[in-house]
């Protein structure tokens, strides 16, 4: 009798919150050939207006340094609203000084440039479960 096929892992969903087009497209596809659904925001205010939907969101990719709600913001909006989604902030600068709550929550933090060959990896590693 032969045995009933591997069952899948499940597909996460990761927000990647980005206001730089070009990055955005390359984390985009780097993230989808990974095996990630991918959903987009060109601002933080987008991203917050995902965050409030019913999409499901299990991890939080965002940069940091955007115009209007910038990521430090929206991740602080996002362990309010969906406290068991992951959060992974992106940053080309090195000297920030990191909010409080996101050093509470020990959000790690990706420097710019980035090896896309691990990004997935780090994804990963750091989605929560429940």
């Amino acid at each position: 009798m032969a045995s009933s096929p591997e069952v899948s892992e499940r597909k996460y969903t990761v927000l990647v919150a980005e206001d730089e087009a070009m990055l955005r497209v390359v984390v985009r596809e780097t993230l989808r050939h990974a095996g990630f659904d991918v959903v987009e925001a060109a601002d933080g205010t987008a991203g917050l207006e995902i965050l409030q939907s019913d999409r499901a969101i299990d991890v939080l990719l965002t940069d940091v340094k955007m115009p209007g709600l910038n990521g430090y913001q929206l991740a602080e909006a996002c362990l309010r609203l969906r406290p068991a989604t992951s959060v992974i902030l992106m940053t080309g600068f090195a000297d920030e000084a990191i909010p409080d709550a996101i050093r509470k929550a020990s959000i790690p933090v990706m420097r710019k440039p980035f090896d896309f060959a691990t990004l997935g990896k780090s994804i990963r590693a750091t989605i929560r479960t429940a």
